[in-house]
């Protein structure tokens, strides 16, 4: 089974498209669970085996851990263990934002994939092809390349004009047509730009989309929903991190998300 069809078997088993993410921060998480000499590990724990019943996927943002030093990396790792072994049949996906030259890309690829076992990383094309080609060739992973970011300055350049379209548009197109022959490309668009959203789906057809920007960062489900569905209704991957997982109860506000994208489906 492909990355992206194990998404869509987890997607049509739950009616779910919330990806939670684990962007989990020392400093905002329980007292209760700060006291412990694996804080990062059993928060994750906690969040994991509340939100399972509504996720079809997790993220990782490993920046988060990385800012603890060793012992941050080490729970990471303890995290991912725990959703494979646990949770086997929901998308795991590294949020690194990796891209580097063809001997670097190799050794994070085999960090990511072999060694930590992660289905997924986000990727960061502006190196081109030739540098993230360790990761596209991997048949059996998924590669989530930036298109449109979700913060606020993101047109700094996404929105240069490359072609007679703006860059970001250009960058879809390219991954769309040339970088997934493997079929297991993905692309970032942040649900803060909805009508980008629409415009990148009509130019690269089903591949699926990682939307963040929901939640914490004012994102309209609504519209993102309408504009990034395939006709198929599916191909999108919505995702949650801090609105969910330092919610009083991450589970509700989990099934919450869950329904609310349900709601907007059912309507269209």
């Amino acid at each position: 089974m492909s990355v992206i069809a194990k998404f869509y078997a987890r997607a049509a088993a739950l009616n779910s498209f919330v990806c939670v993410g684990l962007d989990t921060d020392l400093a905002q998480i329980p007292a209760r669970f700060q006291s412990s000499t694996t804080p990062q590990l059993d928060f994750n724990r906690w969040v994991i085996d509340q939100t399972a019943p509504y996720a079809a996927a997790f993220k990782i943002n490993t920046a988060f851990y990385e800012a603890r030093g060793s012992a941050g990396w080490v729970e990471l790792e303890q995290t991912i263990a725990y959703l494979r072994a646990n949770h086997p049949s929901i998308l795991t996906i590294c949020d690194a934002k990796r891209g580097d030259i063809g001997s670097t890309s190799a050794a994070y690829a085999r960090a990511i994939f072999d060694h930590m076992g992660f289905d997924s990383v986000t990727l960061n094309p502006y190196l081109g092809r030739d540098a993230l080609e360790p990761f596209l060739s991997r048949g059996d992973k998924g590669c989530i390349l930036l298109c449109r970011t979700s913060n606020p300055g993101s047109g700094e350049f996404q929105d240069m004009p490359v072609g007679g379209m703006p860059l970001w548009l250009w960058i879809g197109e390219q991954i769309s047509r040339t970088w997934n022959g493997r079929h297991n490309c993905m692309l970032v668009v942040g649900a803060t730009y909805p009508k980008e959203i629409e415009r990148v789906r009509a130019v690269v057809g089903d591949m699926p989309f990682l939307i963040p920007g929901v939640g914490a960062q004012g994102g309209d489900l609504e519209a993102t929903v309408r504009a990034g569905l395939t006709p198929e209704r599916q191909g999108i991957i919505i995702n949650a991190s801090r609105s969910i997982i330092y919610a009083d109860d991450p589970a509700i506000a989990a099934q919450q998300l869950r329904d609310d994208i349900r709601s907007i489906i059912t309507k269209l």
